[in-house]
Parts: structure tokens; C-alpha cells; sequence
């Protein structure tokens, strides 16, 4: 704690004179250095929060927490199985799906995509896909927004589906190929879906994959909706227990692992690169202060002689230097909570001024700016600034303090 008179001679010595303005420009460089590093490392941490969340609320909206299949790609009683799942615990809903790799073409334009095949009644009781569909309804073929405008498709136009998977005859293998018209178009916000899905009605899967007829019915896969997503790896074991061998299991953490774990490592890689501006910052307060003392020696002298402690002459300077650091750190949280909650409104003003996307969905996975605040990694970054701070004023001060009153006013 510093005393009344301590308090004033620090605030004295952050008061620049005509002779001491370059130490005040010195000071005032470590202000706005640590300012910018705080606030640009609170919405860097928040945006990627963001980004995180939302593609796991993408990812898992689709396709479901646990997916269960097996290895010849055909389940058979499939109707049984997902019954028998739903009796377990945790699992909210289990239903059948087929899923295959396709090519989409209309009007000479062909591009891959994935197929899901969905029942009408468990469609309409897929709630992301209904908040998602933005032309149309969930009774026809289903595809993303990104694909009809890249492809100049509407409503009611028969988009052709060919399948490498065709029939063998005498020239050959001859792809499957069927066309249907479009009933929706959906926007979920990840470029990987808007611009690569097609949703079928499941009947129509069933049939285009050859998973029914000749007596045969099966599905692709049980996509398994589970009361906690976080938990989901854990209920997979247990699953995978009690169905045995002869089914292969995935959850949605695992089968999207490399996309959060580059997510995590630009996080960290961008923490560790922000941090150092606040470094650098550390470093201009040690400058200034160093100035400060040399500049105030007859100053220091004065005051041991008059009976200053060194306690004193350090807690001056070290109020002098965290000053700079705590108001510093105080405008960074204020400026970076005020991006970090305004990211996208700011991201559609500079949109609209430069007249182009900022960020391109095919590189960036989402066609937006998501951003979350977390109150324990904005004080994370607040305590490492003061400690900074605090840190750099401890070399200056302690040089202050051990002056020497004769040589300070040897030349007095």
C-alpha cells in the first residue's frame, strides 16, 4: 500500500515536464502497446471461442452425436437396433440414416456431394434442419444454399444424381443416375454443408443406394441424438459394449478431431504470438522508468536525505510504472469487449464499405464471425498484463532505491 506521500510524488513523476517529454512519449508508447495486445488478445480468444461452438452446434446438429454402422455399410433391422438404442441411457433419440458420396449435375455443371437420407417424420423432428431452411419445406430433396447458387438451382428443378456405384453390362460399368426435383434450401452457415449436401427422403436413399428391394431393407447407419454432446465419446464405449462385435462406432468428437484441433492450435499459436506485444510493451515501461530514475537522481537524493526510507523511493516507482500498466490493461479489456461483442456488426460495416466478403467460406468454415466471451480467459489475460507490468517495474525501482544520496548531489 503506498502512503499519502508516496502517492503524490508518483503522480508528480507521471506528470511529464517540457525536459522530460520524451520518457512521457516513452510511457505513453507502453500504454498503447499494452492497451492494443489486451484488447486484440480478447477478441482473438473470443472469436475462436465462437468459431468452436459454432461449428460443434453445426457439426452435431447434423450429424448427430454418435453414429453406429457396420463394415459392409448395410444394417439390417434397423428399425429393432434403434429401439434397442433408444432404451439406453442418455441416448435421446437413435434413427436410421443412409449416407453416400455422390455427383450432383444440372445443366452441365457437376460438382461432389454427400447424401443423407432422412424419414419424413424424423426430418420434421430434426429441429436444426427446419430453423435452417430458408426456401421450400422438408417434403422433397433438400440442398444447400451455397450449391443452388453456385449451380443456378430453384425450387422444382430436377437436379441429376450419379453414382459411381452403377451396374456391370456388356460395355461395362454403367453409374447410376436419377434425377429429382428440389423441394428446399436450407443455410446452415458452414460452406462444407451449404455448398456439398443433399438431403433425400429415405425411402428414395434406400432405393437410389440399393439398400431395398430383392427382399432386402437396410439402413447406413443410427445417428444417435445424447442428452450432454460433451459426454458422447464415453457413451460410445458403453455402446459399443453392449452391441458387441461386428459394429463400428464413431461420436462426433472423433470424427471431427482435425478440425478442432486446428482451431485449437491457431488459438494457441495466435495467444502466444499476442502476448508477446504485451512483452514488448513491458520492456518500453522498464525504458521509461530507467530514463525516469537517471532524470530524477538529484530528486531521489534529496529525498533519502531528508529521510526517505529505500522502501519508500522503490514503491514510487513501481507505482510509476504500473500506472502505465494497469490503465493500459483497463482501456484493452474495455476496447476488447467492445469488438468481441459487437464482431459481426463490425464485420458487415467493413463488408459494406470495401464492398466484398472478409472471409471466404470455403477457408474459414463458416460464412460469418461468431464470437463468445469467457469471463475466466478475459481475467487470464488481465492478470498476465499486470504481472507484465508489475514485473518490469521491479529492475528500475530497485536501481532507484539503491542510489546513493552523495553521488545523486555530488554535483549540486
Amino acid at each position: 500500500m503506498l502512503s499519502a506521500f508516496e502517492r503524490k510524488i508518483a503522480f508528480r513523476y507521471l506528470r511529464a515536464r517540457r525536459q522530460e517529454s520524451f520518457i512521457s512519449i516513452i510511457a505513453m508508447f507502453s500504454l498503447v502497446g499494452i492497451a492494443l495486445g489486451v484488447a486484440t488478445l480478447i477478441v482473438v480468444l473470443s472469436v475462436m471461442n465462437g468459431v468452436r461452438d459454432e461449428l460443434i452446434k453445426s457439426i452435431i446438429g447434423l450429424e448427430g452425436h454418435i453414429t453406429v454402422s457396420t463394415r459392409s455399410g448395410a444394417l439390417e433391422d434397423y428399425d429393432v437396433l434403434a429401439e434397442r438404442l433408444r432404451q439406453l441411457p442418455g441416448v435421446v433419440s437413435a434413427v436410421p440414416k443412409i449416407e453416400g458420396q455422390i455427383m450432383a449435375s444440372y445443366r452441365g455443371m457437376s460438382t461432389g456431394a454427400l447424401v443423407s437420407g432422412y424419414r419424413q417424420q424424423d426430418l420434421m423432428q430434426h429441429t436444426f434442419i427446419g430453423e435452417k431452411l430458408t426456401q421450400g419445406d422438408a417434403s422433397g430433396v433438400l440442398i444447400g444454399s451455397r450449391m443452388a447458387e453456385r449451380m443456378g438451382l430453384s425450387i422444382g428443378d430436377e437436379l441429376l444424381l450419379i453414382s459411381p456405384e452403377g451396374r456391370q453390362t456388356v460395355v461395362g460399368m454403367v453409374p447410376r443416375v436419377k434425377s429429382y426435383p428440389v423441394g428446399g434450401i436450407f443455410t446452415i452457415g458452414m460452406f462444407a454443408y451449404d455448398n456439398g449436401l443433399i438431403i433425400l427422403p429415405f425411402d428414395e436413399a434406400q432405393l437410389y443406394f440399393k439398400l431395398k428391394g430383392e427382399g432386402r431393407d437396410a439402413a447406413s447407419q443410427i445417428e444417435i441424438i445424447t442428452n450432454n454432446p460433451q459426454a458422447a465419446p464415453l457413451l460410445a464405449r458403453q455402446i459399443r459394449s453392449e452391441l458387441g462385435d461386428g459394429f463400428r462406432l464413431h461420436d462426433w468428437k472423433n470424427s471431427n478431431s482435425h478440425i478442432f484441433q486446428a482451431v485449437m492450435v491457431q488459438r494457441n499459436v495466435m495467444f502466444l504470438i499476442l502476448m508477446l506485444i504485451i512483452l514488448v510493451a513491458s520492456f518500453n515501461i522498464i525504458s521509461s522508468l530507467i530514463m525516469l530514475v537517471r532524470e530524477k537522481g538529484r530528486d531521489i537524493a534529496i529525498l533519502r536525505t531528508m529521510g526517505a526510507p529505500r522502501r519508500s523511493v522503490m514503491k514510487i516507482f513501481i507505482a510509476c510504472g504500473a500506472s502505465v500498466g494497469v490503465m493500459g490493461t483497463m482501456i484493452g479489456v474495455a476496447l476488447g469487449l467492445l469488438i468481441a461483442f459487437n464482431t459481426e456488426t463490425i464485420q458487415q460495416s467493413l463488408e459494406r464499405m470495401m464492398g466484398h466478403k472478409l472471409l471466404a467460406d470455403e477457408l474459414y468454415f463458416l460464412s460469418h464471425l461468431p464470437s463468445k466471451v469467457d469471463g475466466s480467459e478475459v481475467m487470464t489475460v488481465v492478470v498476465i498484463a499486470l504481472l507484465l507490468s508489475l514485473v518490469a517495474t521491479i529492475y528500475p525501482a530497485r536501481r532507484a532505491a539503491s542510489l546513493n544520496p552523495a553521488e545523486g548531489l555530488r554535483y549540486e
